[in-house]
């Protein structure tokens, strides 16, 4: 006969059942996709788009999208009513959390920005041809 799953965990050590639920518990607040995380807030796709100033089926597919803008993710995420967060994480770190992407983060000698204040990559010089 079939057990269920309490029946299963119940017959499980107490610190191996405190890891399944503390796994479980991460789990559970975490989503697959845009269209779960809107759901979650409880919105509907004709409201982002509204708020994104965008048609309904444009909001249908930013969800389908697997490669976005950050700008993109941002405002999808504050039309649902939350913040974007980034958080970096490195070997041998704490997390680091990115609060300004692509702002000035430090300056170089005299003022100029050692970190380009956008993602974009600067334009190559463009050269002429000389008349000899």
């Amino acid at each position: 006969m079939a057990r269920t799953l309490d029946e299963v965990l119940a017959t499980l050590p107490k610190d191996r059942r405190r890891r399944v639920e503390d796994h479980f518990a991460e789990l559970k607040d975490e989503v697959e996709s845009l269209q779960e995380l809107r759901r979650v807030a409880g919105k509907v796709q004709a409201e982002i788009a509204a708020a994104l100033a965008i048609t309904q089926p444009s909001v249908s597919k930013i969800e389908k999208q697997t490669d976005m803008y950050l700008s993109t993710l941002r405002s999808f995420v504050e039309a649902i009513g939350g913040e974007l967060d980034l958080v970096v994480r490195l070997p041998s770190r704490a997390p680091i959390r990115l609060r300004s992407l692509g702002e000035m983060t430090s300056s170089g000698p005299h003022g100029t920005p050692a970190v380009p204040t956008t993602g974009a990559p600067k334009p190559k010089p463009k050269h002429t041809a000389r008349s000899r």
